[in-house]
């Protein structure tokens, strides 16, 4: 199902979920609806794409961890799907999005325990879900449509003047400032936003650097996450307000050592 879903050929997951029922001593949907979920969290601790129908559990045991890289080990040829989901051509879908219908609700909050680092163990070494951030046209595109979505909202509530004043720091002055829009509040307070774009659910983890969480931390109460999510396909956007250490669940990854 994932290598259909990253080559954009129709499938039914409850099909497929009823084929598999007889050859599990006929367990219920259900059941296996949760097991797809275990994989998209054993995936997604891996650093790979997902199947978005499926929103990951992270509650699984390691033997279905050890399955997953068993099977990605014997079907390496995968990795080129997760490639180009990472690095192909963007479809920009600006011209059919209603901004009124673009924001919902963010994801619940729940305590999040440290994934163990089974990705080392993975035949598959690149991080596909990191590489998808970096990928520029995505990140320009997903910038782009908030602009334009500051500016209409601003304009439809009677703020013209201040819909002039959103400014694209990133692209006007590169990406050191730890923020990418300068935006305003309808009384014309400062809005830091940053944003991150993935074609991905809503769940799919981001990644952010020291210098945004510090800048978050300073800014917390004018500092704003705008999490952009099935970008391709009817996009959406959930919006959450404060530091990046407090409206998430943050692991540090990387650590720079002096001597």
């Amino acid at each position: 199902m994932l290598t259909k879903e990253l080559a954009d050929d129709n499938y039914t997951k409850a099909k497929h979920r009823r084929n598999l029922m007889p050859l599990l001593n006929n367990r219920s949907e259900g059941s296996i609806e949760f097991k797809h979920q275990n994989i998209s969290a054993v995936l997604i601790n891996l650093g790979q794409p997902y199947i978005k129908g499926y929103l990951p559990r992270f509650n699984y045991q390691k033997v279905l961890e050890d399955k997953v890289i068993e099977y990605l080990t014997g079907n390496q040829s995968i990795e080129k799907q997760f490639e180009q989901f990472a690095e192909g051509d963007i479809i920009n879908p600006n011209v059919k999005i209603g901004f009124d219908k673009l924001i919902v609700d963010p994801p619940a909050s729940k305590v999040m325990e440290r994934p163990a680092p089974a990705y080392t163990r993975s035949p598959i070494k690149t991080n596909y879900l990191e590489q998808e951030q970096r990928n520029m046209t995505l990140g320009m595109h997903g910038e782009e449509l908030v602009i334009k979505y500051e500016k209409w909202k601003l304009t439809v509530s009677g703020k013209e003047n201040l819909a002039d004043q959103v400014r694209w720091i990133s692209k006007e002055e590169g990406d050191g400032a730890g923020f990418d829009i300068l935006s305003r509040n309808i009384n014309g307070t400062d809005k830091y936003i940053e944003v991150k774009t993935t074609k991905l659910g809503k769940e799919t983890p981001f990644f952010f650097s020291h210098n945004e969480l510090q800048f978050s931390q300073e800014k917390h109460g004018k500092y704003y996450l705008y999490r952009l999510f099935n970008f391709e396909k009817n996009a959406k956007m959930f919006v959450k307000n404060g530091g990046l250490d407090k409206i998430c669940t943050s692991f540090p990854m990387t650590y720079k050592g002096y001597f």
